[in-house]
């Protein structure tokens, strides 16, 4: 081993070490990956200027701008409103298998983000045994097409990369529809195991709320008792923030003081009942939008005011409205609102102005689960032919010489010419991310291949494992990945490991593919964590789960996933 090896061993390590560590920031792990495989001279400006336009990539890339029109149609809408009529079983079977074939052909972060609101509001089932296997349905569905997950395409990237010819739409499909009908029986088995979530504790419960007591207030120099603030309906008094000091817990002698901010938690529904208080003023009432008509919305992984505090963020003028509320899952808010430093995965409730459904900027920084939906839904021919467009061209690049990249193409410029996607739109949405993510796992690859560690790895795993069993070698690259995607992202995942398992398959002689699609199905396959898939956070905040609740329920599905698609990919992929 030379020095230089050793260094990229060093930088390997430490990209994965980073990833464990920023797990909210992969993009920037990748960057950093890429600059120092640079100023080593692993890799050179022409070996990252053309991994920035592989095929693989720019197909993922062009397919997320798709999903930016697709996800306006009124495709998510109607399935949204034809799950739940007749028995129980039958609509939650109508719930899961929608979700999952939903899934193969779009963001299944956009699927379970439009069904959360329908399961919660549901008044046949109980939402709390519903929302953990949305977010499964949604994984495995995923794993059915070339397009259903990132992780599939990230991994056709990177085998192009190789000089392969990647993966046709359909190469998946026979191993993930085994795999679906498995996990989905366990999951209707289960589902029953999972806690009952009461509808309000659903849909309000700790939520936290701002009011600040005026100078002309007459409840000044009273205190909590006296004032009746001790025991409203369904809000507490959980803190009182005075000249930047924060008094907690607040006891019924505390007297108030002007200019006090009285931080509040409870039922959002309740809220218009604090401005029966002399002089007690609601955050969102500074800005005179407050009314009956709350909107709830989710916030992004991708959205700009993400890391900022509402103050910092200018919320009213990004978006003609302002926050009434905040709910974070699995941590208790403290403070005033406006110093809160916004998460994704935050639950905001927002009092919102006339021009809130006209902001172009809202999908790019809410899912908006109730209240008022956002007037840039696509209608009439548009929404029809957004639809049928993106089939038609899956179809033609599945029954034809052509390939998809070159459907896309067409298909994104129709979107254009069309107006159901604007250029202005593609700017604000660009997947810099996603972007980053897979140009840095390319990078990483082509580096372990010019420092000679693919060689080194192919020829020592030829010696080590001479005359032992591959099938043994296969599933320790799966189990490798599942849980490098439990402890980092599923997109990293999949980025670190395929190095690893390409060039053991090379150095054993052996067809690579059953390897690949170990790790594509293995970085998919998160139902342990609640922060290995995006769709797990979605429904870990919305369903006030604990993390016991996604182990007990997740590992056996776990379980039966694995076994399912490791018996499954030797079958349909001879090593």
């Amino acid at each position: 081993m030379t020095v230089e090896q050793w260094l990229m061993i060093g930088v390997f390590i430490a990209t994965f070490a980073s990833l464990v560590k920023f797990q909210r920031a992969p993009e920037r792990v990748f960057s950093v990956t890429v600059l120092l495989c640079l100023a080593l001279s692993f890799v050179s400006v022409e070996d990252i200027l053309s991994n920035a336009v592989n095929p693989g990539l720019v197909t993922l890339i062009l397919l997320v701008l798709c999903s930016f029109s697709f996800e306006r149609t009124s495709i998510l809408r109607r399935l949204s409103a034809s799950v739940f009529n007749g028995s129980k079983i039958k609509s939650t079977v109508r719930l899961l298998l929608g979700t999952a074939f939903a899934s193969a052909l779009m963001s299944n972060t956009a699927v379970v983000a439009t069904l959360i609101s329908t399961v919660k509001k549901n008044k046949l089932i109980n939402a709390g045994k519903l929302l953990l296997p949305l977010s499964f349905a949604a994984i495995l569905g995923g794993t059915l097409t070339l397009v259903g997950t990132s992780t599939n395409l990230i991994v056709n990237s990177l085998m192009l990369k190789q000089g392969s010819s990647g993966f046709s739409f359909f190469d998946f499909t026979a191993i993930g529809l085994v795999a679906l009908i498995s996990c989905l029986f366990i999951i209707l088995l289960r589902a029953n195991s999972l806690p009952l979530i009461e509808e309000d504790e659903l849909q309000t419960n700790d939520y936290l709320l701002e009011a600040e007591v005026s100078v002309s207030s007459s409840l000044i120099g009273k205190n909590i008792e006296e004032n009746g603030l001790r025991n409203l309906d369904s809000l507490f008094l959980v803190e009182i923030v005075r000249q930047g000091k924060l008094i907690s817990p607040v006891t019924p002698e505390e007297n108030v003081q002007a200019s006090d901010k009285l931080i509040f938690s409870g039922d959002i529904s309740k809220v218009l009942t604090l401005q029966q208080f002399d002089g007690l003023t609601l955050f969102a009432q500074q800005d005179d939008l407050l009314q009956e008509n709350l909107t709830e919305v989710l916030l992004k992984p991708d959205s700009a005011i993400a890391g900022k505090t509402l103050k910092k963020a200018g919320f009213r003028a990004r978006f003609d409205a302002a926050v009434v509320a905040v709910r974070r899952e699995g941590t208790s808010l403290s403070g005033k609102l406006g110093d809160i430093v916004l998460k994704s995965g935050d639950f905001l409730v927002l009092a919102v102005g006339q021009d809130f459904s006209t902001r172009t900027n809202l999908s790019k920084n809410f899912f908006i689960l109730s209240g008022r939906q956002t007037e840039n839904m696509l209608s009439g021919w548009r929404d029809y032919s957004t639809v049928w467009g993106f089939l038609i061209a899956i179809a033609v690049s599945v029954f034809t010489p052509i390939s998809l990249l070159s459907t896309l193409f067409v298909y994104v410029a129709y979107l254009i010419f069309s107006g159901s996607l604007t250029v202005n739109e593609i700017k604000r949405r660009f997947p810099l991310e996603i972007w980053m993510i897979v140009l840095g796992a390319l990078t990483l690859a082509t580096a372990i291949e010019n420092t000679g560690i693919a060689s080194n790895i192919a020829s020592g795993i030829e010696s080590l494992l001479h005359g032992q069993s591959v099938y043994l070698t296969f599933i320790v690259i799966f189990i490798l990945t599942l849980v490098m995607t439990e402890l980092i992202t599923n997109s990293a995942a999949a980025a670190l490991s395929f190095p690893i398992a390409y060039n053991i398959a090379l150095g054993l002689n052996v067809d690579p593919i059953p390897f690949v699609m170990a790790v594509a199905f293995a970085a998919s396959g998160s139902f342990i964590s609640p922060y290995g898939y995006q769709t797990n956070v979605m429904v870990y905040n919305a369903g006030n789960y604990q993390l016991s609740d996604f182990i007990k329920f997740g590992l056996p599905i776990s379980v039966v996933y694995s076994v399912t698609v490791m018996i499954m990919i030797p079958i349909i992929f001879p090593f």
